[in-house]
């Protein structure tokens, strides 16, 4: 008996040894450790064999911002954990009180609530992860009083509590920690260069640092750009240096930004690329400037003497990129003028103001304003633009040109409020529009000439709105090339129902949804699969916006009488095998349409409504005949264009929450049926956003279908003029997903991601 409790001694002897000497061990490893980056990375193996823990995450302070930050791993890149210095987690309680904690059960309420009232744990993390917390045992870094950072270690194996011995063991590191935490500190204050961020994160090592400063002087290239040839470095990762060191945010070079030429006007492009600074823009009254030092108080103050202001919030550029902003704001590819030397051409002072009556002022300055509209024409084409927005405010605020790309309107330019009206009648004398007239609406075209020779037609509209402006919308009718119906985005059931309904040889398809939602692209995608030298096909369309060979395509004329329905009549008299209409508007044309197809023609339409079923019932309150409409139906394809997520997508775990959603939108029926559950691999895409997205994560738009076949069931239903309810029942039993089901199964092969999908689409 004497001598197993002697065994037992012996043995609780050499495990407290054992930990002693790794404890000296870490303590070795810390004073050694040459930067942040091995104290927070490299570290953690040697605590967790001590704690026999499972996790640990070491924090260090950030005063600016009030918070603690760790590091941790992803692949060979580094990643920051930032969190609060409050009371509202568990390191962030730590740090705000500087005391210690030793938790069982991070899920027990009524534990965290005897630490402290307002306490809780975010699960959020434990989702991600698939990691489950339960014993937390957390010591505050000290050193001299300062607080420096939190080490915070989880779960010990096992599933025991940790012991007030190994809290001991904590606090002995902490201390530690303490010293080379401070020690790292003093030697970056030491050093203050704008890349010890580098330095710190172990991204590049001392000497390398050193050695860079005398070889990029003696290759006469920017420290920048030398770092990331040689050292491959990321631009990110020198921008967040930058913003450590001058404590401001770091601008990357975005050719999509909007040209302030309000603020360039007395500004000389040689004199900012010669200072390396240059105005952005004007946000709540402060003039946003980018600047290679904002330290710099030399350059600071003459910057604020020339600009006449002190509101200036300034920002760090490398001087390439201001460089870039500099010949963009001043410079086209397309043009050599730029908006800035045209607004400098104009007269600014109020003197030029035209008045409200005075329209033919315009001709002062008529020059410039035909350079500024071809160039916001131009610019527009270049940029993907499907709308030009032409905005005047009252009250002497500028003039904003708004551009829609990928169906979101953004900000382009603006001008100066003094030519509101020049810019607008030059835009109605360039589409045959009546100057004189100011207070009614009007619509006109404009055929452009691009400098290339490229002819593109844009569709105006005028409106007046308050305050006595008028505002102009410009439609660019690109001249489109077909599109192949296999590059639809379709899902297999519905391209496959649909090359069904395509081969029938009589019928009537239909293509609906809103303005803008590529009805048009659809339609002609399918006359391209089925446009056979065989086949005599008439097409009606307003305008004619893509053109393909082998079809007769009409562009109709309403103001002279020639509208759809007087072209389909014409057609019928043509020995047409396929007729698309570019619009059913009225009950003439539905009822031609109906019976063209009925006398053993394939007809193709496009409606304005929301949803396949709802189209059925419209055409029958319209007054078309239930019993013809039944019989010529063959298929009515519903359709919404959604943004596209950009390649520089991310993956991501989804939170319980978000994927309840999902489900919920669904419909949780239909979604068991696709045997999608909740578990650790389940992988959602979210947007990032890079240089070729610019920043917004979203590039390109494609189709959400939704496709009614016109089955025998469906035609019942037709034929006795069923509720749209009863419609979608049958047809969702026969297959059919609806726009919200179809977006979300894009969601998941990461085409797009849920909130787009939701934009467009209702349950």
């Amino acid at each position: 008996m004497l001598k197993k409790v002697q065994d037992t001694q012996i043995s609780e002897l050499e495990e407290k040894l054992l930990i002693r000497r790794q404890l000296n061990d870490i303590t070795n490893r810390i004073h050694a450790a040459q930067n942040i980056k091995q104290i927070l990375v490299d570290l953690k193996d040697g605590i967790l064999t001590c704690f026999n823990a499972y996790s640990v995450t070491i924090y260090i302070v950030d005063q600016a911002r009030n918070e603690i930050y760790s590091m941790f791993l992803v692949g060979s890149r580094l990643q920051e954990i930032r969190v609060p210095i409050n009371n509202k987690s568990i390191a962030g309680y730590v740090a705000n009180t500087g005391k210690a904690v030793n938790i069982s059960d991070a899920y027990n309420l009524d534990e965290l609530k005897q630490i402290d009232k307002d306490l809780s744990f975010d699960v959020s993390w434990d989702k991600r992860s698939g990691f489950k917390t339960t014993q937390v045992l957390a010591e505050p870094i000290f050193y001299s009083s300062t607080l420096k950072g939190i080490i915070q270690i989880i779960n010990k194996k096992g599933d025991k509590d940790f012991t007030e011995e190994e809290q001991g063991y904590l606090k002995e590191i902490s201390g530690v920690l303490g010293i080379a935490l401070f020690n790292q500190e003093r030697f970056t204050r030491r050093r203050k260069t704008r890349f010890d961020f580098l330095v710190s994160r172990d991204l590049l090592k001392e000497e390398q640092l050193e050695r860079a400063w005398e070889e990029a002087r003696e290759q006469k290239e920017t420290m920048e750009a030398f770092l990331m040839k040689k050292y491959n470095v990321s631009k990110d990762d020198i921008g967040k240096s930058f913003e450590e060191f001058y404590r401001c945010n770091f601008v990357a070079f975005n050719d999509k930004f909007v040209i302030p030429g309000d603020l360039l006007k007395n500004l000389k492009k040689d004199y900012l690329r010669r200072e390396l600074w240059v105005p952005l823009e004007k946000v709540d009254g402060k003039i946003h400037i980018i600047v290679d030092d904002p330290n710099n108080i030399l350059k600071r103050d003459m910057i604020e003497n020339l600009l006449k202001t002190k509101s200036v919030k300034y920002d760090v550029a490398f001087p390439d990129d201001i460089i870039k902003f500099i010949n963009f704001f001043y410079q086209s590819p397309e043009e050599e003028t730029s908006i800035t030397d045209i607004l400098g051409k104009l007269e600014t002072d109020d003197r030029t103001d035209f008045d409200d009556e005075d329209v033919d002022a315009v001709t002062e300055s008529d020059s410039a304003i035909m350079q500024l509209v071809n160039k916001i024409i131009n610019d527009a084409i270049a940029r993907r633009a499907s709308d030009i927005h032409v905005e005047p405010n009252v009250g002497k605020k500028n003039v904003e040109v708004r551009y829609r790309i990928d169906g979101d309107c953004a900000l382009y330019q603006t001008v100066p409020y003094s030519y509101r009206a020049a810019v607008v009648s030059r835009i109605k004398i360039m589409s045959n529009l009546d100057i004189t007239v100011r207070r009614i609406p009007q619509d006109g075209k404009i055929k452009f000439k691009r400098p290339g020779g490229d002819e593109i037609e844009l569709r105006v509209a005028t409106i007046p709105t308050q305050g006595g402006v008028e505002d102009v919308v410009m439609r660019i009718l690109a001249k489109g090339e077909t599109l192949p119906l296999e590059a639809m985005a379709m899902s297999k059931r519905n391209y496959t129902e649909l090359l069904g309904v395509l081969s029938k040889p009589y019928g009537m398809i239909l293509c609906v949804g809103p303005t803008g939602s590529g009805k048009t692209t659809t339609l002609h995608a399918a006359l391209h699969h089925i446009n056979t030298p065989d086949r005599k096909i008439w097409t009606a369309e307003d305008p004619v916006e893509i053109t393909q060979y082998g079809l007769r395509q009409v562009q109709v004329q309403p103001k002279i009488g020639f509208d759809f329905a007087a072209a389909m009549r014409a057609f019928l008299r043509a020995d047409p095998d396929v007729i698309m209409v570019g619009e059913m508007r009225d009950f003439e044309t539905a009822k031609t349409g109906v019976e063209a197809s009925l006398t053993g023609h394939l007809v193709f339409s496009t409606l304005h409504t929301n949803s396949a079923p709802e189209t059925i019932v419209r055409l029958l309150d319209m007054g078309i005949d239930p019993l013809n409409f039944a019989d010529a139906l063959l298929a009515i394809l519903a359709q919404r264009l959604v943004r596209t997520l950009c390649k520089c997508k991310e993956v991501y775990h989804p939170t319980m929450d978000e994927f309840d959603e999902i489900a919920e939108s669904y419909g949780k029926d239909q979604f068991e049926k696709l045997n999608i559950s909740y578990n650790n691999d389940l992988k959602l895409y979210r947007p990032k956003g890079c240089d070729i997205c610019d920043r917004s994560g979203y590039k390109g738009r494609m189709g959400l279908h939704e496709l009614v076949v016109g089955t025998d069931e469906i035609k019942r239903l037709v034929q006795r003029h069923a509720t749209v309810e009863e419609m979608r029942d049958v047809a969702m039993e026969q297959g059919m997903t609806t726009l919200l089901q179809d977006g979300i199964m894009k969601c998941f092969n990461g085409s797009t991601d849920f909130k787009q999908v939701r934009r467009v689409c209702i349950k």
